[in-house]
């Protein structure tokens, strides 16, 4: 058997991804809650009400999430990043210049649409396009971006905070974001391109993907497509629900140090980047169903450990096992959803997919916020968070590995 070398286009989609997630996920998405105990200090706003930021945009934004899908199976992923990049980049510096309620809701839109239109969704399209073979160990590459991203910004946003205060931090963190992901985004090639005369058009990375298109009516009337939907949205509401109240719950209730707090985000989203190698890995060896109900029962069984936070070495456990979910979590989905449906109709599949895991994703942090503003403290929000977990590794069990597919006539 012939090794398969990486192309040097390979290597730009790789690197477009690492760098496009770094900074729309790791910077954007993970940075953003290391400024909320500011938001609560400086305007007196409400757990429930800085969480409902995220909630308000990614549920207006999240009627796009289809049409984004759609634009990028017909027109390529490239053109829909580089307005991600720049709208994230907006996103965070209006942020950092916010006075007041609606400029908050405002800004965290251009932070919904830069993270649907140059995060995951372009990115899982692209990677699909020119791997497959070894898409898992690609995509775990191209995720690490989220770990490396999420690991640094609360160092960044801590030691610049310290130095020129929190609104000149988040207005920086705004403009490096768009000069480190824009450049590699502009200049990667969206397809392959024509194959050579002795090789067939469908294959990529050393494995056919001549595999027959899949209507839109069959992939919603079918058990796996469910099975999908349910399991991601509730395991993405669990991370979220907890990830977006860590910093809330570090500072305000555990009375942590800005460097404490910023120290132990750090060591969660440094265990991810394990979670994205290993699970990347795990995924070309393995079903996928199973890897995706390892790391939904990572995430299930690492939330118990906060509420015995106070016990000495503790919350570093619960942020090495956390991490490796959590880096796993994001990732397997789109393998998955590549595993059961093909690559031919990824953008539209994962347009509805990730549109149904924002809304959890929204709505989870604000409800574990707004049950911690009800009862004084984070109890019921983790255990709804377990709960949803929990339901999630149900909904992967129960699903289909594989679905088996025909072509159907036009």
């Amino acid at each position: 058997m012939a090794t398969h070398k990486i192309s040097s286009g390979q290597i730009k989609v790789i690197a477009t991804g690492f760098l496009s997630l770094f900074s729309l996920v790791g910077i954007m998405f993970y940075g953003l809650p290391f400024f909320y105990d500011f938001w609560f200090k400086e305007f007196g706003w409400s757990r429930a009400t800085i969480t409902s930021g995220n909630a308000f945009a990614k549920i207006v934004v999240g009627l796009f999430g289809f049409f984004a899908g759609w634009l990028i199976d017909h027109y390529g992923p490239r053109r829909l990043m580089l307005a991600g990049i720049l709208m994230g980049g907006i996103a965070l510096i209006g942020l950092s210049r916010v006075t007041a309620l609606w400029q908050f809701y405002l800004f965290y839109i251009f932070n919904a649409l830069g993270y649907m239109c140059g995060g995951p969704l372009p990115n899982q399209v692209l990677t699909a396009r020119w791997f497959n073979k070894s898409r898992g160990k690609a995509m775990g590459i191209a995720y690490l971006g989220i770990g490396v991203g999420g690991m640094l910004v609360p160092q960044i946003a801590k030691w610049l905070n310290l130095h020129l205060g929190w609104h000149e931090a988040l207005m920086i963190l705004g403009i490096g974001m768009v000069g480190i992901a824009f450049p590699m985004a502009w200049v990667v090639q969206e397809n392959p391109g024509p194959p050579a005369k002795d090789h067939p058009a469908s294959l990529i990375d050393g494995a056919r993907s001549d595999r027959p298109e899949i209507s839109l009516n069959t992939m919603l009337k079918s058990r796996a497509f469910y099975g999908l939907v349910i399991g991601s949205m509730c395991s993405i509401g669990a991370v979220s629900g907890t990830s977006q109240n860590l910093k809330l719950f570090f500072s305000l209730d555990l009375k942590y140090s800005q460097s404490e707090a910023a120290n132990i985000i750090s060591l969660i989203l440094l265990s991810s980047i394990g979670g994205r190698l290993l699970m990347g890995w795990l995924s070309d060896k393995f079903p996928r169903k199973y890897i995706m109900i390892l790391i939904y029962a990572l995430v299930a069984g690492s939330i118990p450990l906060l509420y015995f936070a106070a016990l000495p070495g503790v919350i570093y456990l619960f942020a090495f096992v956390f991490g490796i979910g959590l880096g796993g979590d994001y990732m397997i989905i789109p393998l998955m959803a590549a595993e059961l449906f093909g690559v031919k109709v990824m953008g539209r599949i994962m347009g509805l997919v990730l549109t149904a895991d924002g809304i959890a994703e929204a709505l989870s942090p604000m409800l574990v916020g707004w049950l911690r503003d009800c009862g004084g403290t984070y109890a019921n929000g983790f255990a709804t968070a377990i709960l949803l977990a929990v339901i999630g590794i149900i909904a992967i069990a129960m699903m289909p590995g594989r679905m088996v597919t025909q072509r159907e006539p036009s």
